[in-house]
C-alpha cells in the first residue's frame, strides 16, 4: 500500500475516532437526545456557521462521490456516504480518497 493511501486511511480512522470522542462525552453528560445535540450545535452564530459549512461540504462530497462512482463504476466508494453523514466529513472524505486511490487490476 502506498504512503498516500496509508495517509488517507489514517486520516479516515482519526476522523472517525477523534470527533466521536466528543460526541460520546456529550451523550454521557446529556443523555442520548439528538434534538438537544442539534440545539447545542446552534447555540451561537459561530457554531451555526460551522454546522452549515460542514453540512454543505457533506452534500457536495456526496454529489461528487455519486458522480464518480457512476462514472467509474466503482461502487465500493459509496460506503463513504453513510460514513460522512453518520460520522462526519472528517471520516467520509479521506475514506473515499482511500477507496478511490486503490490500484485497479
Amino acid at each position: 500500500m502506498s504512503a498516500l493511501r496509508m495517509t488517507y486511511l489514517a486520516l479516515a480512522v482519526w476522523g472517525a475516532i477523534h470527533p466521536m470522542y466528543y460526541f460520546l462525552f456529550w451523550f454521557a453528560e446529556n443523555g442520548f437526545d439528538l434534538g438537544a445535540l442539534v440545539q447545542a450545535w446552534h447555540v451561537n452564530a459561530a457554531s451555526s456557521g460551522l454546522v452549515w459549512d460542514l453540512t454543505i461540504a457533506a452534500i457536495a462530497l456526496t454529489v461528487f462521490i455519486v458522480a464518480e462512482c457512476v462514472a467509474r463504476r466503482a461502487w465500493a466508494g459509496l460506503i463513504a456516504i453513510p460514513a460522512t453523514f453518520c460520522i462526519g466529513v472528517s471520516c467520509g472524505l479521506p475514506l473515499y480518497l482511500f477507496l478511490r486511490s486503490r490500484p485497479s487490476g
